[in-house]
């Protein structure tokens, strides 16, 4: 509970969770000693806030034209695509729907399946008296989700590297066709 002395110091017991307010005291205005008996221009900002000021401002500047830049930006990026979308949703809407739907929904099958391994493992390994303690458990499974998801993205990186050798592919490929003239072929590079 606060106790306040004669001499106005506040004493606090910071077991106490109640919220105290202070007393208000009317020759104590404001903060940091700028009260009525204080002097103004005695106290003048310090070395470290004038570099503050000096170093913060064009930052903030810079950083605040950049942001205003940017919202500019994508504004009239919208503006520019909201005519494509509204052409081509049709189209668009349905396929990201799909896709979207069919993503989560393998995610969530593989999800539920090791979910249900996982549990079947425990409760036969329980019931067997051959399980771990509780951490040793925490720490085998973080390492197996750890190997998991390194396992994925390489991965995934070995589908990128052969999307994009088919890709590279596709563009290198010779067409030949016939001519009309019997026996001379014509080559169609792309």
């Amino acid at each position: 509970m606060a106790n306040v002395d004669r001499d106005r110091r506040v004493h606090v017991d910071r077991t106490d969770k109640r919220v105290h307010l202070q007393p208000s005291y009317e020759d104590d205005v404001g903060f940091g000693g700028y009260g009525a008996g204080s002097d103004f221009k005695s106290r003048g900002p310090s070395t470290n806030q004038i570099l503050a000021l000096i170093a913060g401002v064009p930052i903030g500047g810079t950083l605040l034209t950049l942001a205003g830049l940017t919202l500019a930006g994508s504004v009239i990026g919208l503006l520019v695509s909201i005519p494509l979308f509204l052409l081509f949703s049709p189209v668009i809407v349905p396929a990201a729907l799909t896709i979207g739907l069919a993503v989560t929904g393998i995610l969530a099958s593989g999800l539920f399946g090791l979910t249900g391994l996982s549990s079947v493992s425990w409760v036969l390994n329980y019931l067997r008296g051959t399980s771990d303690t509780v951490p040793e458990q925490l720490d085998y499974a973080k390492r197996r989700m750890a190997d998991a998801v390194g396992y994925a993205g390489m991965k995934g990186k070995e589908m990128g590297q052969y999307v994009q050798d088919k890709a590279h592919e596709a563009r290198e490929t010779e067409f030949t066709t016939e001519t009309h003239e019997p026996g001379k072929a014509r080559r169609l590079i792309s």
